[in-house]
């Protein structure tokens, strides 16, 4: 990849500062594939300020020049969709067949939904007399997770090009390479000089000048509630807004009313899906506890059937987690569940025989858990289910709320017994029976999993701020 060793600064591809180097290793081999350069601060203080100056004139420009701008983008992702859905599979083990029609094809979606929340947003109107302005908040930090990195970018980027803010964007180290595409295409598009910047490096370097910087009005921060908390700290000396999509541990309600093994053997898919490593994951199920020994015969027939493999071979569905660190931590919390007493039906720790390589985890499920294991408070973030016991619609509701954390939760049953309940739970998005995802949906979480909300008009409204001018209409 010809830029790798490069950043994109004020409309270029420019050399780093320093001379750091960090290989990207490929997670289905543990061997390195190609490496990237490391910024330090200089670089971040280049790039925010090629924003800073972009910002007084992108700020003014017109919808239509924002919305064809967006349109260029989509078209060059979408002519570009294979080759990244390739890289991610490289960079972060995502099975081919999902990096191509899932991760890659993220971008087009947030892409196309921000085109369609800009065209109908109400950027100004009258209250009385009262002119109400929503202008672009200004020059944002962006950083970025490893585990959806197009995703993440695309739900970023996209309405801060819609609303006429300038941006310093910091991918993932672990998972670099789909920025490098993503900022090609930016390029190819013709986005304005110093709009879009990426800088390459890890959270404490790049991260925190992002955070602390007086010349960034807003930083957008996915990742998790550790690191999110390290942001909010760095950034609250500015007093600028912070916008943070974090950890979470949600919940799987199958009432009585659901079509039981179905339901069962769809949430353990979710769970698994990504390898377990998306913040969303419906990682606790809560069955009715006379229905254990059911929900235990379908997860365990569901988690069996899984192919856990090399990203690019055809049938497999679970590929490697990312890392070493991350796999090893993983292995800790499944060695945790067996000896607090979880009982495991599937799975467990090591890698699956067939294979002597990689960061391949059992896909995992443990029953008859009780809500203060370790397994059911901390988020895994790999393929390993907890299954719950509840005895009223009332308890499940009560556990389910139970956790610091409060981003997404499903709900499986008759449609009227789901919407009763989801009303009853503090998430920022509940899903009812597999729902399709929904791009226009506000997306982000209560308590510790964050705040403010992303995808389609929701996220318009993050990076705007709200100006009153008095007297406009007298």
């Amino acid at each position: 990849m010809k830029n790798a060793l490069k950043f994109y600064i004020d409309g270029e591809w420019v050399d780093p500062a320093g001379s750091t180097r960090l290989d990207v290793i490929d997670p289905s081999t543990e061997q390195p594939f190609t490496e990237i350069a490391m910024g330090n601060s200089a670089d971040a203080e280049r790039a925010i300020a090629a924003a800073r100056a972009a910002f007084a004139t992108f700020s003014l420009s017109s919808l239509t020049e924002k919305i064809d701008l967006l349109q260029r983008i989509l078209d060059i992702l979408l002519r570009r969709n294979d080759e990244i859905g390739d890289i991610i599979s490289k960079e972060m083990g995502a099975p081919a067949k999902i990096a191509r029609s899932s991760q890659a094809y993220m971008g087009l979606a947030h892409f196309r939904k921000a085109i369609e929340a800009a065209r109908s947003f109400e950027f100004e109107y009258m209250q009385g007399t009262t002119r109400i302005l929503r202008e672009p908040v200004g020059v944002v930090g962006m950083i970025t997770p490893w585990n959806w990195p197009m995703n993440q970018m695309a739900c970023k980027v996209a309405p801060a090009l819609a609303t006429g803010c300038t941006m310093v964007l910091k991918p993932s180290e672990i998972s670099p390479l789909s920025g490098i595409i993503f900022a090609e295409v930016l390029h190819e598009a013709g986005v304005p000089k110093g709009v879009f910047n990426l800088v390459n490096g890890d959270g404490p370097t790049i991260g925190a000048v992002l955070a602390s910087h007086p010349d960034v009005d807003m930083v957008s921060f996915t990742g998790s509630t550790r690191a999110g908390i390290s942001v909010a700290l760095a950034a609250a000396p500015t007093v600028k807004r912070v916008h943070q999509e974090l950890g979470g541990k949600s919940p799987n309600i199958v009432l009585r009313s659901a079509d039981f093994a179905a339901a069962v053997s769809a949430g353990v898919r979710k769970c698994f899906d990504n390898s377990g490593q998306s913040c969303n994951a419906p990682t606790r199920m809560l069955v009715p506890a006379e229905r254990m020994d059911d929900a235990i015969a379908a997860a365990v027939a569901t988690a069996d059937a899984f192919v856990v493999g090399a990203p690019f071979e055809v049938d497999t569905d679970i590929g490697p987690v990312v890392s070493l660190m991350h796999f090893e931590k993983i292995q800790a919390l499944i060695q945790k569940g067996i000896d607090e007493g979880a009982e495991l039906v599937a799975g467990g720790p090591g890698r699956p025989a067939h294979l002597n390589a990689g960061y391949y985890v059992r896909p995992t499920v443990f029953a008859r858990v009780t809500n203060d294991m370790t397994v059911a408070r901390e988020e895994i973030f790999g393929p390993v289910l907890t299954i719950l016991g509840y005895e009223t619609d009332d308890e499940a509701v009560a556990i389910a709320n139970d956790t610091p954390y409060g981003l997404a939760a499903y709900i499986q049953g008759e449609a009227e017994d789901a919407r009763a309940v989801a009303r009853k739970l503090r998430a920022g998005q509940v899903r009812i029976n597999s729902s399709a995802w929904d791009g226009a949906a506000p997306f982000g979480g209560y308590k510790q999993s964050g705040n403010g909300r992303e995808y389609g008009k929701f996220g318009l409204e993050e990076f705007t701020e709200i100006k009153g001018v008095v007297g406009y209409g007298e």
